[in-house]
């Protein structure tokens, strides 16, 4: 398994990374434990999860997965094989400390709570699930209007839950920093502040990647070269979509559609695109899910991609992905899609 940079840190992670948000839900504990036992088989020691996981979020999910991952710990004593990465949710949903927004007490309530479920003293990187503000991700990307936003609260509120970040890296509670579902201008914004007040420096950011939403193609792409804050990529398969599952509005028993009670989300464009992706994968010979992975191999600004499955042979299918090459004529034909089906968002 080839490895990557962890920003500009000296720590070098797979460039596959398990995701996890199915464990709890979708799958049993001896199912989650037995995938962790695999990928670490495979060279894949880089896990990645959150207090908010099982999905779809609720009450009864909460906090699942990181049980089931502490559970494993206990169980193999291997807690240093693992470089292991939670997130801390952000606010509006009344199960998660009252619904109340990231702040500094709450990044302490949140680390605390994960530490004890994980069954470990520390976490490797900490992120940020998704900020305390609007942003073009959760609100259209044709149709964002940041003027609707508190300008003036966003400042304070970035220093004090880096300030706590600091605080919590000086007890040992967790190694490295990062963020997810973030914007360039707000990534620098911790840039600027960290540098200023001598604390954590952001090392990735967790955002979505696949054929269908390439945002980090612009100026995260930009950012990343100049400030090393590589991609750490989640739904690599547009949330099983670009399988091909759910094309014609089915939604199989037991996938994350019928669980949710829908498929990923959609317009016009969609499905047409994911037709003509499984189309040039079955023209090349390739199983579209590990292009789809392998294509996101390719980008300079990617860290790590992170993969999830519900049963092994998906796991395995995608874990293989990392040996697949992509041809010239490969990666031409699909940035010929992408650009005549570029608004899938």
């Amino acid at each position: 398994m080839k490895l990557k940079r962890l920003g500009r840190t000296d720590i070098m992670v797979p460039e596959i990374c398990l995701g996890t948000m199915t464990w709890g839900l979708q799958n049993t504990e001896a199912d989650g434990h037995a995938q962790m036992d695999y990928a670490l088989e495979r060279g894949i020691n880089f896990f990645d999860t959150a207090e908010m996981y099982a999905v779809p979020p609720s009450p009864e999910t909460f906090g699942k997965t990181e049980t089931i991952i502490g559970t494993w710990f206990n169980a193999r004593s291997n807690r240093d094989k693992v470089f292991l990465a939670s997130k801390i949710a952000g606010g509006g949903r009344p199960w998660v400390r009252g619904g109340r927004g990231i702040d500094g007490p709450s990044v302490r309530e949140a680390i605390e709570g994960s530490l004890r479920r994980l069954q470990t003293d520390y976490i490797d990187l900490y992120q940020i699930h998704w900020p305390r503000r609007g942003h073009y991700h959760f609100e259209g990307s044709w149709d964002y209007n940041p003027f609707t936003h508190e300008r003036e609260a966003v400042l304070p509120n970035l220093i004090e839950v880096l300030e706590e970040m600091g605080k919590l890296v000086t007890e040992g509670k967790i190694r490295h920093f990062g963020l997810s579902n973030e914007t360039a201008w707000g990534t620098m914004q911790y840039l600027k502040l960290a540098e200023a007040h001598g604390l954590p420096r952001v090392v990735s950011i967790q955002n979505e990647y696949n054929f269908l939403r390439r945002y980090y193609d612009l100026d995260l792409a930009e950012l990343a070269f100049h400030e090393d804050v590589g991609l750490l990529a989640y739904s690599p398969l547009a949330a099983g979509a670009l399988s091909g599952k759910y094309l014609g509005g089915v939604l199989p028993p037991g996938t994350r559609g019928a669980v949710a009670g829908s498929s990923y989300r959609s317009n016009q464009y969609t499905e047409p695109a994911i037709r003509a992706y499984i189309e040039l994968a079955n023209q090349h010979g390739l199983d579209v899910n590990q292009m789809a992975i392998a294509f996101c191999l390719t980008k300079p600004f990617m860290t790590s991609v992170i993969i999830g499955a519900t049963t092994m042979a998906q796991l395995k299918t995608n874990i293989d992905a990392a040996d697949v090459q992509l041809s010239d004529d490969v990666l031409e034909g699909i940035q010929k899609i992408f650009m005549r089906y570029a608004r899938t968002l």
